[in-house]
């Protein structure tokens, strides 16, 4: 027997977390943004192959305690999001959908066709708000990937720390000191 369609009519005052629950689990991800609900398809294999390479690299050099996790919930000012990868300080609480910002070091996003501007221009206010202290977004090139590396300034807003060109290799300091070679993201 067919499932019923799910009825798209959003509640007066703005989707919330709450209804997260009852969406569909079908592959795409539903997140919240200032009570508007964004839904983005799901992911082509060369993203999550990307995705796993940089959450191997982080894990390779993460320090006991912290955690690096794919595509958990975070709760941002007005909404939540599902980040490629966020990296959970020792003190994260070990069950749960969700994250609070509180407990995330590092936000990981990997460009797709579907989430590039979500990921170049809305997200990264967002992170940087809820007062996560890294972000770094990941550009699928012809070329390969290239890694932009924000830290979040004074002001609130994160600032391009530096950019990691395919056939370069740097040590990224935040949230620990990691290798970022983009090169080797490639499978």
């Amino acid at each position: 027997m067919a499932q019923p369609a799910y009825e798209w009519r959003p509640p007066v005052e703005g989707w919330s977390e709450d209804d997260l629950a009852d969406f569909p689990h079908d592959g795409n991800r539903y997140e919240i943004i200032d009570g508007s609900l964004h839904v983005t398809p799901p992911a082509d294999f060369r993203h999550h192959e990307v995705a796993d390479e940089i959450r191997a690299a982080l894990r390779s050099a993460c320090p006991p305690g912290w955690r690096v996790i794919r595509e958990i919930g975070l709760r941002v000012p007005g909404g939540n999001t599902i980040p490629d990868l966020l990296v959970l300080r020792p003190s994260a609480p070990d069950n749960g959908n969700w994250a609070d910002p509180v407990d995330v070091a590092l936000v990981v996003e990997v460009e797709s066709p579907n989430s590039r501007r979500l990921d170049r221009f809305v997200k990264p206010n967002l992170y940087a708000e809820a007062g996560i202290e890294s972000y770094w977004r990941i550009e699928r090139t012809s070329n390969g990937p290239v890694a932009h590396l924000y830290t979040r300034a004074a002001a609130g807003h994160y600032q391009l720390h530096r950019s990691v060109n395919t056939g370069e290799c740097v040590v990224a300091e935040l949230p620990y000191a990691v290798q970022v070679a983009p090169a080797t993201w490639v499978v």
